[in-house]
């Protein structure tokens, strides 16, 4: 048995590779690993989620810098008077002009030059670990995006190897019908012949007919369905083009260590259960974040100010103690610093942020319901997978024997008919035999790799795949 499987597919890879070399010269045949890592590198939605992920670490780095202290220093020369006057005064929505100077007995017009000049310092220096929370979050907020980017690149190279083999199938499928065109072609041209000199019935020669034209229909129709699935390879790939000339001859092998494979165990680090996890993460930063908002905040601020004028201190007695000089108007001559510490707390945020607490807790527990479901999932499908692998490469060691009964039954049914000996039915029900036989082959080749892209798939290995290329 084994040694039948093997002289059938040695058979076999040598027809593929004259199939592949009857390929146009402009039409460069496509490896699994180059469409998969085009796809990977081209595709719309995995380049938005990379510059995403981008911006999400860019984030962290602004919250690291949000810790330093704000350092301000300002400057301003104006023109005008100094006139005073007693009573209250609000500056409301900043409406006001900050002249100063003793009340006089009348208005005075006379203005001169002025300057202020401050540099000032605010650092909140403790909030009790408040920016480390900051930084926490927006570090599980970057973890989260780049596991969203992992999870969506692994199964981007799933979709594309299934479309690449989904094609493949149609392309292999289309060649198996053509065969049997062909075979139908020769048959129905020997009955003609037979026919017109009396050897055979007409009936034969027309049903010879029906069966010509019911080839080359299901042909036609192989040939739609392949340039359907190969649009969508197109598209999985962010390209164009659909004339795609793939390798098919891996099909003509087993799975390098498929026993292996069979028994690899499920992964916890599964590029979805990573994603989930790191949505877990995210929200119990939040929550830690927002706890912290209730605590008080302590701040180092500082100031230094330097101002000048125009009018002398004796102005109000002497209205002459004034110059317009410029230079002397904007040189400061009185100077003042403040050094202190200051504390915040809002006591109403207190209630505020236990109900924001409790509401993110919940978040987060919903989101370990979403895992542990996710997780199930993962777990059913690679217990699927084993199944349907194995079950899979039996049907592969399987089919070279369908075929070759199949041939060698067509073989003589259709002795047997040249020789009057079985009638034009019998030649037909053999030809359909051959040609599923020979569907089925072509069928569970592709399936037994396609049965491995699902075990990698359901461990979260898309290694176990590719690295057969």
């Amino acid at each position: 048995m084994a040694s039948t499987h093997f002289r059938m597919r040695c058979l076999q890879l040598p027809v593929a590779v004259f199939l592949l070399s009857l390929l146009p010269a402009q039409a460069q045949v496509l490896g699994m690993k180059e469409a998969v890592e085009q796809a990977v590198q081209h595709y719309g939605t995995i380049r938005s989620k990379q510059d995403y992920a981008d911006a999400a670490q860019a984030r962290v780095d602004l919250a690291k810098r949000d810790y330093l202290p704000n350092v301000n220093i300002s400057g301003q020369q104006v023109y005008g008077t100094a006139n005073g006057q007693l009573g209250p005064m609000y500056g409301l929505g900043g409406l006001g002009v900050a002249s100063s100077g003793l009340p006089t007995a009348e208005q005075s017009w006379d203005a001169a030059y002025g300057a202020l000049y401050v540099a000032n310092i605010n650092w909140e220096f403790f909030a009790f670990g408040r920016n480390r929370r900051r930084i926490a979050v927006a570090g599980a907020e970057a973890g989260q995006l780049d596991r969203d980017l992992g999870q969506e690149v692994f199964a981007h190279e799933v979709k594309v190897a299934d479309a690449y083999l989904n094609l493949l199938a149609g392309q292999r499928l289309t060649l198996s019908q053509q065969r049997n065109l062909e075979r139908v072609l020769a048959v129905r041209d020997n009955i003609v012949v037979r026919a017109r000199s009396g050897m055979l019935p007409g009936v034969d020669s027309t049903m010879a007919d029906a069966e010509v034209s019911n080839a080359r229909i299901v042909l036609n129709k192989y040939r739609a369905e392949v340039r359907v699935r190969a649009n969508h390879l197109a598209q999985l790939m962010g390209t164009t083009g659909a004339a795609f000339g793939l390798d098919s001859t891996f099909l003509f092998r087993e799975p390098a260590g498929i026993d292996r494979i069979v028994t690899t165990a499920d992964s916890a680090e599964h590029p979805l259960r990573r994603y989930f996890r790191s949505r877990i993460d995210h929200s119990a930063q939040l929550e830690r974040l927002y706890r912290n908002e209730a605590l008080p905040a302590f701040s180092l601020f500082g100031i230094y100010q330097t101002r000048a004028s125009g009018i002398g201190p004796h102005y109000a007695t002497d209205p002459g103690d004034l110059t317009m000089d410029y230079a002397r108007g904007v040189t400061p001559t009185r100077a003042n610093y403040l050094l202190g510490v200051g504390l915040v707390w809002n006591l109403t945020s207190l209630p505020r942020t236990s109900k924001r607490t409790a509401s993110q807790q919940l978040i987060t527990a919903g989101l370990e319901e979403e895992y542990k479901a996710i997780d199930t999932e993962l777990r059913t499908r690679d217990d699927a997978a084993n199944a349907k692998l194995i079950l899979a490469l039996a049907n592969y060691r399987e089919a070279p024997e369908q075929v070759r009964a199949s041939n060698l039954a067509y073989a003589q049914q259709l002795a047997l008919y040249n020789n009057g000996l079985a009638d034009l039915t019998d030649v037909i029900t053999a030809q359909y035999a051959l040609n599923r036989s020979e569907t089925d082959a072509d069928i569970a080749a592709v399936d037994l790799w396609r049965s491995l892209l699902l075990k990698a798939a359901a461990v979260g290995d898309f290694g176990l795949f590719i690295d057969q290329f």
